[in-house]
């Protein structure tokens, strides 16, 4: 379905059938997605380096393991 197919389809489903509890949930949808709009990356190229730095964090050992995890955890 296209943008504008669902916008309309949704739209029309708000118009006739939502309920309190529906348009609640669907306010709540839309705050926390333009929340996080906001944080995203701004490029696809940051992305990719963000993913790159973690593979070679990985690859030199620099992390926790799930038991490491847990230790730190309980020394809060």
């Amino acid at each position: 379905m296209e943008s504008v197919d669902l916008r309309n389809s949704v739209l029309e489903f708000i118009k006739t059938k939502a309920d309190t509890k529906f348009l609640k949930l669907v306010e709540a949808l839309a705050t926390t997605y333009q929340e996080n709009a906001s944080i995203n990356r701004e490029s696809l190229d940051e992305y990719n380096v963000d993913i790159n730095n973690a593979i070679q964090e990985i690859e030199n050992g620099d992390f926790y393991t799930q038991e490491d995890a847990k230790k730190i955890a309980n020394q809060w």
